[in-house]
């Protein structure tokens, strides 16, 4: 593999400076790069847009599994470095990094364009669209089970809750994020009743509704766009009015409900598996 330093580095691995921990000024909202740690999302990173990587630090344990990366990095004249244990925690900003942490750029949230929908509706292509789901962990988590199942378009509403693309999120998504394409919807309920003349907008919600498994399988019928709301208080009464059919994932009963990033990987499923009925659900 390639000399484990930067290629205008010193011959000895140096201390490097820490990237700004997540939540300080300048806060990765606003910052251009992101730190994306362990070998799943790196890997996932470099397989689908290397250009983006801008510096790569790895600890001994993960010298030879990035060689091809450090060779690539060279010829881009970027910085790759061999960091003792200590240096990659101050680096990645927490001690479950993995053994590598790239910085690079995130992929871009993309404003939804109505008419480009209308194609992937034309398609069959279902659309999986989150209205306020406000932790980034579950965010990372509901990417993950889209790039799992091959849903790789995800919608975000302008919700103020609604979480964003951060590093917590990279974190849990393993690489997801670069096989799901982020697109949000401004003007929120106003744009759903345009999405409607393409879509089914099959929304989630507790009470006595319909379970999902017709709904997402419907034959003959426009795609589902099926929606997720906030943690603790769901779907707002605009987003539910704009709604052609409200569904309940029902269980056993001990318990209210699921976390939304568990329930989106039971409904994800149904939703990427026509015909699919997620479990505990019954047709007919």
């Amino acid at each position: 593999m390639p000399d484990p330093r930067s290629a205008k580095g010193p011959s000895k691995a140096a201390p490097s400076k820490p990237v700004p921990a997540e939540g300080a000024v300048g806060e990765n909202t606003r910052r251009k790069t992101f730190r994306i740690l362990g070998l799943p999302a790196v890997a996932a990173l470099f397989a689908r847009d290397p250009g983006r990587v801008e510096r790569l630090f790895f600890d001994d344990r993960m010298k030879e599994k990035v060689g091809a990366y450090c060779a690539g990095l060279a010829q881009a004249r970027k910085v790759y470095r061999l960091l003792p244990a200590e240096e990659m925690e101050k680096v990645a900003g927490t001690p479950l990094h993995g053994g590598v942490v790239a910085v690079a750029a995130p992929r871009p949230v993309l404003p939804l364009d109505i008419d480009e929908a209308a194609r992937w509706a034309a398609a069959g292509e279902p659309l999986m669209i989150l209205d306020g789901v406000g932790n980034p962990h579950n965010l990372g988590a509901i990417v993950r089970t889209c790039a799992f199942f091959g849903i790789n378009r995800l919608v975000l509403s302008d919700h103020a809750e609604q979480a964003l693309p951060s590093e917590a999120a990279y974190r849990v998504a393993e690489g997801g994020f670069e096989y799901v394409t982020l697109h949000q919807l401004p003007r929120f309920a106003q744009s759903l009743r345009h999405l409607r003349a393409h879509y089914r907008i099959v929304g989630t919600a507790l009470g006595d509704h319909p379970d999902p498994a017709a709904a997402l399988s419907a034959p003959n019928a426009k795609p589902a766009a099926l929606i997720l709301g906030n943690e603790e208080v769901g779907l707002p009464a605009t987003t539910l009015q704009a709604c052609h059919q409200l569904v309940t994932l029902r269980g056993s009963g001990q318990v209210q409900s699921l976390n939304v990033s568990a329930t989106a990987a039971i409904l994800v499923h149904a939703l990427a598996t026509p015909g699919a009925a997620p479990p505990g659900t019954r047709r007919g």
